[in-house]
């Protein structure tokens, strides 16, 4: 593109932003007395080069970045990408797994204390018996369940874990439509140990309620009701390991609707889960209507086929009905899975039935479960002999471990995500590295961490729009906008080089967007710009989305509704979205100078954007942040610069230790900061580099930049 461009005209157009016609107008010519034919054509022809695998964009410069057009939700139609290989599959796997486990505030994960389980209130049938169940998934907090075993058979057993849906009595619901106790009984009947465990609110789980967690200082902190329930499942497996009377080999788990989400995403996560039956839940267009079944981040560009899939290869049977969202699984969701089972050659370990019914888990959908279990968990080659028998539920009062409605303590649910909290900070203090092994370790959990909950990635190709090109005596302007190949996410961005060729470059990040380049009045090129291009510098300023002209023209209705209530689960916050503007504008700016020696700076609000986009990179020559509003309060300044999960793992002070060993400047203006600079400083040294980063009780004002390359 550089080669194209001729630094001697002064100005070619296809259609200016108005911002950038009232700087022009201040000071230049009119355009067609300018541009000749040759440089017309030589301009459209390194245009049409760019675009030649982007016929889907308009040829105009009318601005239309995706993500204000679209937005996924609980009900979007989701499509199952391709999957060339099994190493591909793989690799996308456990990529999937960690976005879970980030999601669910559980990477890295929390300690294993102590379970404490208590088993009592034994109930002896002819062929069964039940007990109570509570043990501690976290201190202090209990799960709680029955426990029913075989009788009169010799173990050790296998085992199943059915975790219940949204019906009104929980574990306890036993209708046409739902028995939890009767398929328990006859799994136990069967010649298995079955753990039936209460969702978060339900029955005796009443120390916090179904709704807990559902609010914004919450999501920052990686806490919410999903990440509960997929610890105390977590933990359930624990609890059924260490009873002598399991055969831990063999473990199964299923259940139905928010239990049918539940199965599915244990069986992703843990792989003791060796048989997996998901009932009316696994759908391409509906992802589940609760907080227990949706996290933040959860499923950005992620969906529960997928999640579905990474049982594979083991086996894995999909029971749906034709009257809710999995009425389309013979045709739809079943061959996306078969695909993956392909990759396996286990087709045999996956089915699917389908039955007329509303959504349930009823006799028809619990014997094909029993026939499913029986020939993967014991060996049964007939599934007669694993027919429902009839069944008599014990009363509720004698099931229920608290009759009284009663747990013990006094735990809150301001009181346990304070809990949380300290457990997260104590997680950090013993992973923050203090030798090489160390931070290999701290690398490999929080760097990936870090990563998931930013939901940003450098891409590997960009799409470069140029829209405008003008020149003053010592400096060449471009205008354009900058995309990740594919994405159409248009970033609007001009590039200043001096005329005398630049050596590096840097890009710069503000609050004002582009806007910073020029004087607020005069509209020239501010005095630090020209310090640097003096300097042999290029220099690269974009609008981050939805600041400055990164907008809809007006008129055009946007998609994007952040008070949708799954709003994060499904979609990146602001912050996020400007995290990836900055790597995508790094990529780009590498291509435009054809260097790899740039600096990023990051001015005023955007100075804490701009340290989050460090620490995703590796080879930059120096990040200088403007950490002014690091002074406020934590939860102020997390509550501003929103990211669900940042504030489980550290916030900024990660961001900048993860930076490392890159050379990073922070202009504070005080010492009074939320940032750890001896932390920061400790990961430095283990590169052998702290020398290469500073900490300023200084303000980044425009004369010290000037100072600065």
């Amino acid at each position: 593109m550089k080669n194209l461009l001729d630094k001697t005209s002064t100005i070619k157009t296809m259609g200016l932003p108005l911002f950038i016609w009232a700087i022009l107008g201040l000071f230049f010519v009119p355009l067609d007395s300018l541009i000749s034919g040759d440089r017309i054509n030589a301009w459209k022809g390194n245009q049409m080069a760019v675009y030649s695998n982007e016929n889907s964009v308009n040829r105009d410069v009318t601005f239309r970045d995706s993500r204000f057009l679209r937005m996924k939700t609980t009900d979007t139609n989701f499509t199952f990408p391709d999957y060339a290989s099994r190493q591909q599959w793989e690799e996308r796997a456990e990529a999937l797994r960690k976005q879970i486990l980030v999601a669910a505030g559980l990477w890295p994960s929390p300690p294993k204390t102590v379970l404490r389980s208590h088993i009592f209130g034994r109930i002896e049938h002819a062929d069964y018996s039940v007990e109570k169940v509570t043990f501690e998934s976290y201190p202090h907090f209990f799960v709680t369940g029955n426990l029913y075993r075989p009788r009169g058979k010799s173990g050790p057993f296998a085992a199943i874990l059915t975790p219940h849906g949204h019906w009104v009595h929980g574990r306890l619901e036993n209708s046409e439509e739902v028995s939890v106790p009767g398929r328990c009984i006859n799994f136990a009947r069967q010649g298995y140990v079955v753990f039936s465990y209460d969702m978060v609110g339900y029955c005796d789980s009443k120390q916090i309620s179904h709704k807990f967690a559902n609010d914004r200082q919450s999501q920052v902190f990686g806490i919410n009701l999903l990440g509960l329930q997929l610890w105390n499942s977590i933990r359930s497996l624990d609890f059924l390991e260490s009873l002598p009377d399991v055969d831990a080999a063999r473990i199964g788990c299923t259940g139905a609707s928010g239990g049918g989400t539940q199965t599915f995403l244990l069986t992703a996560v843990d792989p003791r889960v060796k048989v997996a039956a998901p009932v009316n839940m696994v759908s391409a267009h509906f992802q589940g209507g609760c907080l227990c079944e949706n996290a933040p981040g959860l499923r950005l560009n992620a969906f529960n086929v997928e999640f579905a899939a990474m049982a594979a290869p083991r086996p894995l049977l999909l029971v749906s009905n034709t009257h809710d969202w999995t009425k389309n699984t013979p045709w739809v969701e079943y061959p996306m899975l078969k695909k993956i089972y392909d990759l396996y050659d286990a087709g045999d370990r996956l089915k699917y039935v389908q039955f007329d019914f509303p959504h349930n888990y009823n006799k028809p959908s619990r014997e094909a479960v029993y026939a499913w279990f029986g020939k993967w968990l014991l060996g049964a080659s007939d599934s007669r002999d694993l027919k429902e028998t009839p069944f008599q539920v014990d009363l509720d009062e004698s099931l229920r471990v608290f009759p009284k409605n009663e747990p013990p303590g006094h735990l809150t649910e301001e009181s346990f995500k304070a809990d949380l909290k300290r457990i997260s900070s104590q997680m950090i203090e013993r992973y923050w590295p203090k030798d090489r092994r160390g931070l290999r370790r701290f690398q490999n959990s929080y760097g990936t961490a870090f990563q998931t909950v930013l939901a940003a990635r450098c891409p590997a190709n960009v799409v470069i729009r140029p829209v405008a090109e003008w020149s003053s005596e010592d400096a060449l302007f471009r205008t354009l906008l900058i995309s990740r190949e594919g994405k159409h996410d248009w970033i609007p961005a001009i590039w200043v080089e001096p005329i005398s060729p630049s050596r590096s470059s840097v890009l710069v990040i503000s609050g004002q967007g582009k806007k910073c380049l020029f004087q607020a009045n005069s509209g020239k090129i501010a005095a630090w710009v020209q310090a640097v291009l003096s300097k042999g510098k290029s220099v690269l300023a974009i609008d981050p989305f939805g600041i400055g002209e990164h907008v809809l023209p007006k008129g055009t209705q946007t998609a994007r509704n952040k008070r949708f209530k799954f709003f994060t689960t499904f979609n990146r916050t602001d912050v996020q979205e400007h995290v990836q503007d900055v790597l995508t504008a790094i990529v780009a700016l590498k291509r435009l100078a054809g260097s790899d020696k740039i600096s990023l700076m990051g001015l005023g609000k955007s100075g804490p954007t701009a340290l989050l986009a460090g620490a995703f990179t590796q080879n930059l020559q120096e990040i200088i942040i403007d950490g002014s509003v690091f002074k406020g309060r934590k939860s102020e300044i997390l509550r501003t610069y929103f990211v669900p999960g940042l504030g489980r793992i550290g916030d900024f002070t990660t961001a900048a230790a993860l930076s490392a060993p890159q050379s990073l400047r922070i202009f504070m203006g005080s010492n009074r900061t939320i940032l750890d600079f001896e932390r920061v400083l400790q990961v430095y040294k283990l590169f052998n580099r702290g020398r290469l980063v500073q900490f300023y009780e200084k303000t980044l004002t425009p004369r010290r930049i000037k100072n600065l390359f």
